[in-house]
């Protein structure tokens, strides 16, 4: 014990302090009532013209690049990644052929490992990513997860091993291709099996895009991701320009709509008056 109480206040500040805030979030998280909470992490920025995310839509926007920490029981899962740490300083290698369209507005500690260390979460414990699709504003961060198993329907894996949908669907192989062991799943997947973390085919986007749909202490929310740019985008059925199949990308906002209506909360994928309602990292959505 003396060596301990010699320790702590010392050379070990840090670590003891480190996993005081762990223990007691891990304490406030159970008392919640089943164990699961939900963080929200901008992990970047991106400008673009308005019509590349509203067809028609005139002038500039610039919008977050979410990604989710959610601490489940039985591990950890991250929903997304957000844009590699380097975007801003070799656009053209890590964003690539979007590099014209897209500026990156990011800032220091935007990036997935910096806002997983403001939780006190080491990336290395990371037990799921679970993308929502292969654009570089979403697999950015991928190589800086290394022990995580990433979870994506199989069409979005498979078009993202093919040229030609690769060039189709302006994926960057750098942002994805680093050796994860890979779950490749068909349709609604049950993560841990308990109905609390399931993916949600929307496909249209791309090929195989996905959200995500939790249960929560405070009742059910989807992360929509691409699926779902803004408010406004499922109110109005309003496509971007560019979507990989209109037809499919339709009928997955009509089943986002579905979902509201039974009483599901949509989190948008890139709506900047959205992402200011909602807490931010390290306080937990709830």
């Amino acid at each position: 014990m003396s060596g301990l109480q010699s320790r702590a206040p010392n050379a070990n500040q840090a670590w003891w302090d480190g996993l005081t805030r762990r223990a007691r979030r891990d304490t406030q998280r159970r008392t919640r009532g089943d164990g699961m909470a939900l963080y929200a992490m901008t992990c970047g920025w991106l400008s673009c013209d308005l019509s590349e995310m509203l067809a028609g839509g005139e002038g500039r926007i610039t919008f977050p690049i979410p990604a989710y920490l959610i601490d489940h029981p039985r591990g950890l899962v991250l929903f997304d990644t957000g844009l590699h740490p380097h975007s801003i300083d070799d656009p053209h290698t890590l964003v690539g052929p979007l590099a014209t369209a897209f500026d990156v507005r990011s800032r220091p500690g935007d990036d997935i490992v910096s806002r997983l260390e403001r939780l006190d979460v080491d990336p290395g414990r990371i037990r799921y990513i679970v993308n929502s699709h292969l654009h570089f504003d979403h697999t950015g961060g991928n190589g800086f997860v290394p022990n995580a198993r990433v979870v994506i329907q199989q069409t979005e894996w498979e078009a993202g091993r093919i040229p030609e949908l690769i060039d189709a669907n302006f994926y960057n192989p750098i942002n994805y291709d680093h050796g994860h062991l890979v779950k490749r799943v068909d349709g609604a997947f049950d993560l841990f099996g308990d109905g609390t973390v399931v993916t949600i085919p929307t496909f249209g986007h791309t090929p195989g895009h996905q959200s995500l749909k939790l249960r929560l202490p405070g009742g059910e929310v989807v992360l929509a991701a691409d699926a779902c740019y803004f408010c406004r985008t499922l109110e109005n059925m309003h496509l971007p320009s560019l979507v990989y199949d209109r037809a499919r990308m339709l009928d997955s906002l009509l089943l986002l709509r579905k979902l509201r209506r039974n009483g599901a909360r949509i989190f948008f994928g890139h709506d900047p008056e959205f992402w200011r309602s909602i807490p931010q990292a390290p306080r937990s959505v709830v």
